[in-house]
């Protein structure tokens, strides 16, 4: 993920190849967007009440969640070459999709009403990993680049999933199978029948972190230590030890109705939007400080940050406009016009 951050902020800075994508809700269409001149390249057919959208890590296609609070069990997909829609994703019983992360090759998704997140792989064209969270509205999720931690934020459990790969509990080479008998039945020491034994079997670990009513909109800090999740409810922002799954504080940063939460690049800034206010209210990460509440319309949802430093996108639903944010004066500088009610935002690097 960060030889991918590095690859993007250079291709921002010289505009090579480099495409903002915007989902717009109302309009049901994703807008490719020319990050230097902000114009609008193409707009294709999202699918229905899209929410989150993701790009391959090729930037030829992008994956859309189509959430319709567990109305819908689809993913669009958007060819990003031609700017056209292809056949959406059916997830089966997997409805609800809403958080996205593309990591691994794969498509990793959350499915609120099944209490669960997977993972999609466009090689096979199958999704090939579920794993339930026993939560309620399981809603945005995180995947490490080395695949061995997953995090997911569940609104209504008022709680944070952390998943780690862990091995374990199979049969090592030569060794017999538990109360089995060596070779030719004379004893222990031999491999099962049919063949050498099994090596260490894959599990997962979970820890569900309680945390703050409505927890919803989440990030990771840069340097991979820290949580931050943002409790629409309470208002308030948990912050947990990433390595200790556990909340080391609680801040009462007045964020009634939160929506997205995001870090900085450079991990000293925490922004927060808001659904049902004027405010895009901005902390300081080291002091956990409040720096600043910026106003930008009359609410807002998708955060999405230039890895170069230079901006912030902020998509204000309500207010049908996306805000650009200079990251240096903390000032809105313009707006986009990507369609009605704006949502879900991303990057796409086309190598």
């Amino acid at each position: 993920m960060k030889l991918v951050l590095l690859l993007l902020a250079s291709c921002v800075i010289s505009g090579a190849q480099t495409f903002l994508l915007a989902l717009s809700k109302t309009d049901q269409t994703l807008s490719i967007v020319d990050p230097t001149t902000l114009k609008v390249l193409a707009k294709a057919p999202s699918g229905p009440d899209p929410h989150e959208v993701i790009a391959s890590a090729d930037g030829k296609t992008a994956y859309i969640s189509n959430y319709g609070g567990g109305a819908y069990n689809t993913l669009g997909v958007i060819d990003l070459v031609n700017r056209k829609a292809l056949t959406s994703i059916d997830l089966g019983a997997l409805r609800g999709p809403h958080g996205l992360q593309f990591v691994g090759g794969k498509v990793w998704f959350t499915a609120e009403a099944a209490k669960a997140f997977g993972s999609f792989d466009p090689a096979t064209q199958k999704v090939d990993f579920i794993l339930g969270t026993g939560q309620d509205r399981t809603h945005m999720v995180y995947v490490t680049d080395d695949l061995k931690r997953i995090v997911t934020s569940n609104i209504s459990s008022a709680t944070m999933t952390i998943v780690e790969k862990t091995t374990g509990g199979g049969r090592g080479p030569g060794g017999p199978p538990p109360g089995g008998r060596g070779p030719g039945g004379r004893g222990p020491g031999g491999p099962p029948p049919g063949g050498p034994g099994r090596g260490p079997q894959t599990n997962w670990e979970e820890t569900v972190v309680p945390v703050g009513r409505g927890a919803e909109g989440f990030d990771v800090s840069p340097d991979g230590k820290e949580i931050w999740a943002a409790n629409a409810q309470d208002g308030t922002i948990s912050v947990l030890d990433f390595a200790g799954k556990k909340v080391i504080a609680t801040l009462g940063a007045n964020v009634q109705s939160a929506n997205r939460l995001k870090f900085t690049p450079d991990g000293k800034l925490v922004f927060v939007s808001t659904l049902n206010g004027p405010d895009l209210v901005i902390l300081d990460a080291a002091n956990r400080k409040e720096r600043k509440r910026l106003k930008i319309g009359t609410g807002a949802a998708g955060i999405l940050m230039q890895p170069d430093g230079a901006r912030a996108f902020v998509a204000c639903t309500p207010d049908d406009y996306i805000a650009i944010v200079d990251l240096k004066s903390l000032e809105v500088t313009g707006h986009l016009d990507a369609g009605k009610q704006p949502d879900g935002l991303a990057w796409a690097i086309r190598k």
